[in-house]
């Protein structure tokens, strides 16, 4: 206990802050994909990585970590993607154990038809309600968290 750096009165506005604010931000726009196209936030988020891949597709092993998900999480995700038809796996030739997820062209629809709406409630929800110093210590700031806990893997 005498080696624990307790957080400040500062450090503990910010990291309470950070809680709340990815909490109700990640359930605000969930709520918002799937009462406007049927898709969860780890959904929408898949077709978005598979739609700015090469081809429309990515190993699943890569879009896992991609997306921060696990392994299961994902296989998870892109079976329902796949009952709606908006993805496709495929093998792939030169690796057994490797498949790919594709995006159909019904999911490129689907994710055409759901980004603007996306968009604005990120907007109206994080990005308008922060000055451009806010944003760019925002990015900045999580940038470099997501760059050391990537390198500590």
């Amino acid at each position: 206990m005498g080696d624990t750096r307790w957080l400040n009165d500062d450090e503990m506005r910010a990291w309470s802050g950070f809680l709340a604010a990815s909490a109700l931000l990640n359930r605000r726009l969930d709520q918002q994909l799937k009462d406007d196209s049927g898709l969860s936030h780890p959904q929408y988020e898949i077709l978005v990585r598979l739609s700015a891949a090469p081809g429309g597709e990515l190993r699943m092993t890569e879009l896992a970590d991609g997306l921060i998900n696990s392994k299961s999480g994902l296989t998870y995700q892109v079976t329902q993607l796949e009952k709606a038809g908006l993805v496709r796996r495929r093998s792939c030739p030169s690796d057994v154990r490797g498949i790919f997820a594709v995006l159909t062209e019904q999911g490129r629809e689907r994710l055409e038809q759901a980004a603007p709406g996306h968009v604005a409630a990120v907007r109206r929800h994080l990005i308008d309600v922060l000055t451009q110093d806010q944003i760019d210590a925002l990015a900045d700031g999580l940038g470099e968290v997501t760059r050391r806990l990537r390198a500590s893997r």
